[in-house]
């Protein structure tokens, strides 16, 4: 996972959790990135400090705000931000593992169940699996609604 300070067309500074830097760029592309104080898609990277990891304890430096960033963007993250972003998460957790446990995981199975079911081979029940995003295009194309399970950033580490 990759978190990036983000910038709107208005100046509202935020910040956001990517899989990837292709995912975040895959996404801002499709217009899927926008900012949740005035909703605008022209969104961009700001500036920022990296994270450094220590050797000795792997010790995480606290990064240090990239004073170009906030110059530029006249603000720095506000405790509402913060707060809401720690009311996502929690909300995509609570998700997530409501659907774990009321649903069966069926595996690298789960392209081929999904199938089943949306074909009528077999009764319809709540599943969740694997599937490569090749297959979930195609499970998509042939009309199977499938949804990823939320991908938190403590689940990486």
């Amino acid at each position: 996972m990759i978190r990036y300070n983000l910038r709107c067309e208005k100046g509202h500074a935020f910040e956001s959790w990517f899989q990837s830097s292709a995912a975040y760029e895959s996404q801002e592309k499709r217009k899927l990135v926008s900012c949740p104080s005035c909703g605008s898609v022209k969104v961009e990277r700001a500036i920022m400090a990296p994270q450094i990891v220590t050797r000795k304890g792997r010790e995480q430096a606290a990064p240090a705000p990239a004073p170009a960033a906030a110059e530029a963007t006249g603000s720095e993250s506000t405790p509402l931000l913060m707060a809401q972003e720690r009311e996502l998460r929690a909300k995509l957790k609570e998700l997530r593992d409501h659907i774990v446990k009321n649903a069966d995981n069926v595996g690298e199975r789960f392209p081929n169940e999904a199938r089943k079911m949306h074909y009528g081979d077999i009764e319809h029940r709540p599943i969740y699996g694997e599937a490569s995003a090749e297959e979930a295009r195609a499970l998509i194309d042939e009309g199977v609604e499938v949804s990823p399970l939320p991908v938190l950033p403590d689940d990486r580490n």
